[in-house]
Formats: C-alpha cells, structure tokens, sequence
C-alpha cells in the first residue's frame, strides 16, 4: 500500500504527538505566598499578589514545555478574578529532566494601590485578602490545578528578612 507524501508525513507526526496529564506528572510542593511591592507611579504604591513553589517533573520522561499560571480570586470580587503573568517553566531547549525538581514564581497581573505605604496597604479595612489557584499544563494539555490557598499578608518572599539582614 502506498501513501501520498502528505499521508505519510501527517501519520509520522500523529506518532510522535503525545498526550499529558500534568496532575499525574507533575507534583507541586512548598507553597508560599506574599505581596511583592511594584514601582511607585505619580504618588501611588502598588502590591501585587505572588506565589512561589517547587514542581517536579515524576513523570516517564523529560518534559520539554512545562506553563504555569496563578488565578487570585478575591472575595467580593464577582466574576473579576486577578489573573497571573504565565511562566514558563521549561522550554524544549532548557527541558524539565525526569526526577528534576524547579522553583516557580508568579504574579498577580493585578495590584492594589494607594499613596499609602505598601505595608499600611495590606492593613487598610478595604483591603480583601484574595486567594490562590495554582495551575500547570505541559506542552497543548489541558491546565490542571495542582493547589489552592490563602495569599499570606506579608510583603516580600519567606526567607527575603534573613538574606537581607546576612543571617
């Protein structure tokens, strides 16, 4: 039997397409959340939303385009939900290995502000505390959300007051 060249070609590259499941390959530890502090614009403070976490690739194989993404939900909010600037976590020339473990960061998109000090901003009585969907895909699959929680009221990363203070 013999195939067009355009048969041929389109049976190899179904071959090689492979389907994800990044709830299966991926695991997501060490979930931790803060506010960053933006620069200041004509008088106004701005915080943002971020969180930061290890994934690992416990998958068959090396995974070549790994994505992450945040969504922060706030209550009385509505409809209107902060959403993140995508990561990307591995790319086909800098391929997350099978067994190896990355650090992600991602922020909110979305910022509250105020002249008021970034610290006095988190302690405002209009302030709402938002929450934190974390979500990952590998390649064209479908976004799985691997966690979910609280945006802590702290500004800057855990761990940032001991790198600044030499401890």
């Amino acid at each position: 039997m013999r195939f067009p060249c355009g048969a041929a070609a389109a049976v190899l590259l179904l071959s090689a397409c492979q389907r994800h499941d990044p709830a299966k390959e991926l695991t997501l530890s060490g979930l931790e959340t803060y506010w960053i502090v933006d620069s200041p614009q004509q008088g106004q403070n701005f915080v943002a939303p971020a969180v930061r976490f290890r994934l690992k690739n416990v998958g068959p194989g090396t995974l070549g385009s790994v994505q992450a993404r945040a969504r922060f939900p706030a209550p009385d909010q509505g409809d209107e939900v902060w959403g993140s600037i995508q990561e990307q976590v591995s790319t086909w020339s800098r391929p997350l290995e099978r067994g190896r473990e990355v650090v992600v960061t991602v922020r909110s998109a979305g910022r509250y502000h105020a002249p008021a000090n970034p610290e006095d901003i988190l302690r405002s009585p209009a302030f709402k505390d938002p929450r934190v969907e974390v979500f990952v895909r590998i390649g064209s699959s479908n976004w799985a959300m691997l966690a979910e929680g609280p945006v802590t009221r702290r500004i800057g990363a855990p761990g940032v007051e001991d790198v600044v203070s030499g401890r």
